[in-house]
């Protein structure tokens, strides 16, 4: 008996490593989690063990072969982005995979901008704010300059989710949308590699670049299943809104990072923008994507610790606050707010909430409410840098905000020209992942049903 037709989606987080198969409907019929205990680079900062990942990778698809339930008609892969695998002659890794977090050398990075025209030439052209590690193509420039040697034994720089295709297939692509995520590798206003990547010979360690949503064959033992080349995360959860949705509208992915996307906005990143830590990316199709963000899930953990400890309550209280329209009223008629008087740089860069007098609040849900309005007039500053120059209509919220009632009505109230919904939908990044080579594997026509939209109409007043 043939088993259910299904693909199997690897998703690699910093933190969590899983293992989804979804069947033609995009329901998931199995899935495996795994963490790994984090190794060391040779300068002792921790990063993730390779090793571990790529034996986890073949141990999870024999197990998927096993089961007679299911027929792998095709495997896909979505990583976080940013980190790069360096691969020998012989194909095996040279390095560990350097944490995007790894300090960047002053002087080296001064020597780089200065050779290249400069810091805000060099960001607006790749549209990549300046991070140091976290531009991938700035490691790649670091080895060069610090290892010449282990440089010349680079064969490929593949970025992680085309070297989980390539332990597969056996073979080395790159993928626009790990190379256009602030890797500083490509320019955005030619639509190719930047020059800096050919004249420092950069260009020859990078693999050819296949489309997104391009399948090879397999050379991992199981049946005729077909391989993706992999895809960055943030471009892979947006996939399923640009299926589902084609009316302009933005995007707030909400988790640690409050991620403003906003696939309708071509205009260039301007010194303003980058300056406040906007960025463009590629999505799937190889158009540009405008995002911009702000530290707003670390900055909710931090301030509801700061309340739970100063009214003495849990933490976990705050999971579920009712909306409560007037004590908005009244916070707003009594109390400064975030937006007045400040410029919008500051804003996002300082927690107003932070400031404030626990001791001037009558109860903690009173503080809890203001501390959520302080945020959300943070998220409109953020939200605002992607939103002008294009006409959307709707604004969608996923992940962990999007289930938080005050941060939705006010959120709605904020923007009562436009429609604002909670989104929700199961695995949003493997579904994606899944979605971009739908065509290569799956019977059925695209899905539509798959996003559960909940409206949030303006029901009161909030002014910033």
């Amino acid at each position: 008996m043939q088993g259910t037709p299904v693909i199997a989606v690897f998703d690699v987080g910093k933190t969590n490593k899983k293992l989804f198969l979804f069947d033609e409907n995009y329901r998931i019929v199995f899935e495996r989690a795994a963490r790994f205990i984090e190794t060391v680079d040779e300068d002792g900062d921790s990063c993730e063990n390779l090793e571990s990942l790529r034996l986890s990778v073949f141990d999870s698809l024999h197990e998927v072969f096993r089961r007679q339930e299911f027929d792998v008609k095709a495997v896909n892969f979505s990583s976080y982005g940013a980190s790069f695998v360096y691969l020998n002659k012989d194909g095996r890794p040279l390095t560990p995979l350097y944490n995007y977090l790894k300090t960047y050398p002053e002087e080296l990075k001064k020597q780089f901008y200065d050779t290249y025209g400069g810091e805000d030439k060099l960001s607006k052209e790749t549209a990549s704010p300046v991070l140091g590690s976290l531009n991938s193509g700035m490691q790649l420039y670091r080895i060069k300059q610090e290892k010449p040697e282990l440089y010349n034994q680079i064969a490929y720089a593949l970025h992680l989710p085309q070297y989980m295709s390539y332990l597969i297939t056996g073979k080395c692509f790159s993928d626009i949308t790990s190379i256009g995520c602030h890797t500083n590798l490509w320019d955005f206003q030619k639509n190719d590699y930047h020059e800096w990547v050919r004249k420092e010979g950069i260009i020859d360690k990078l693999a050819p670049i296949a489309p997104s949503d391009e399948v090879v064959p397999a050379a991992f033992p199981g049946n005729s299943y077909k391989v993706g080349i992999g895809l960055h995360d943030s471009s892979a959860a947006l996939i399923p809104y640009l299926v589902n949705f084609q009316k302009p509208f933005v995007l707030i992915s909400t988790g640690t990072w409050c991620i403003s996307l906003n696939p309708f906005n071509t205009t260039p990143l301007t010194d303003m923008e980058l300056q406040q830590d906007c960025l463009s990316f590629m999505q799937y199709k190889g158009k540009p994507v405008k995002a911009s963000r702000f530290f707003g899930g670390h900055e909710h953990e931090q301030q509801v610790k700061r309340i739970a400890d100063h009214f003495n309550q849990s933490p976990v209280r705050y999971k579920s606050v009712p909306f409560d329209p007037e004590i908005i009223s009244r916070l707003q008629g009594e109390r400064p707010q975030a937006g007045r008087g400040r410029a919008k740089e500051s804003l996002l860069q300082d927690s107003t909430f932070g400031q404030r007098d626990l001791s001037s609040f009558a109860t903690d849900i009173e503080a809890y409410h203001q501390f959520i309005l302080d945020l959300v007039t943070q998220q409109v500053a953020s939200t605002q840098l992607v939103l002008e120059g294009a006409d959307v209509k709707r604004i969608f919220v996923d992940g962990g905000f999007s289930k938080n009632a005050v941060y939705m009505n006010l959120l709605a109230s904020l923007y009562p020209d436009k429609e604002v919904f909670a989104a929700s939908m199961a695995q949003a990044t493997a579904i994606g992942t899944a979605m971009a080579i739908h065509k290569h594997w799956n019977t059925k026509p695209m899905p539509n049903d798959i996003i559960e939209l909940k409206y949030y109409a303006v029901t009161h007043d909030a002014k910033l």
